[in-house]
C-alpha cells in the first residue's frame, strides 16, 4: 500500500545508461540484421557510384541490363519512381541539383540512406538504436513521409511536366 504508482522510486543509474535515454536495446540477433541492413546500403551506394547517369534524367536502370520503365511503355508517363537510379548515381557523385531535378523523393531516400550508415554502424557498436525508442512508430512516420512527398511529386509531375 505504500508504493506510489505515478511517481516510481528514481532510478539509481546515469541517464545515459537508462535505454529510455539511448534508444531502442538491440540484441545479438537484431545486431547482425542491422549490421547486414549497413552492407546492403554501403552496397547499394557503391552500385550508383560504378553507373554513369543518364543526362536525360531517367534511364540509368537500363545499364544494369533492366528493360526501360513498364510505366512508361504502357502508358507514356513516368511512373512515381522513375528517376531514382539516375538521382543516386548523380546523389554520390556530389551533383545533388541534378539529382533533385531527377527524383526528389529519391533524393530524400538517399538522404535517409546515407544517414543511416553511420546510425546502424553506432548500432552494431553499442547495443542500441539511437534516438530511437519505438523503431516501428519511426519507420512508419519515414515510410509515410517519403511515400506522400513521391505521390505530392508525381501528381505535380502529371500536371505541368
Amino acid at each position: 500500500m505504500g508504493k506510489n504508482l505515478y511517481h516510481p522510486r528514481p532510478s539509481l543509474k546515469f541517464p545515459m545508461e537508462d535505454s529510455s535515454v539511448r534508444g531502442f536495446p538491440l540484441g545479438p540477433g537484431s545486431r547482425v540484421l542491422l549490421g547486414l541492413w549497413v552492407v546492403f546500403l554501403i552496397s547499394g551506394f557503391l552500385l550508383a557510384a560504378s553507373l554513369k547517369p543518364d543526362p536525360r534524367g531517367f534511364g540509368t536502370h537500363q545499364r544494369l541490363g533492366l528493360p526501360p520503365c513498364s510505366f512508361r511503355v504502357l502508358f507514356g508517363i513516368n511512373c512515381p519512381s522513375c528517376g531514382s537510379t539516375t538521382c543516386f548515381a548523380q546523389f554520390v557523385r556530389g551533383d545533388w541539383v541534378s539529382a533533385i531535378r531527377a527524383n526528389v523523393s529519391a533524393f530524400l531516400l538517399a538522404l535517409v540512406c546515407s544517414a543511416m550508415v553511420p546510425w546502424g554502424i553506432h548500432g552494431v557498436i553499442r547495443g542500441y538504436l539511437w534516438k530511437v525508442r519505438q523503431p516501428a512508430t519511426a519507420f512508419m512516420w519515414l515510410l509515410l513521409t517519403l511515400c506522400s512527398v513521391s505521390l505530392t511529386q508525381w501528381i505535380i509531375r502529371l500536371m505541368f511536366f
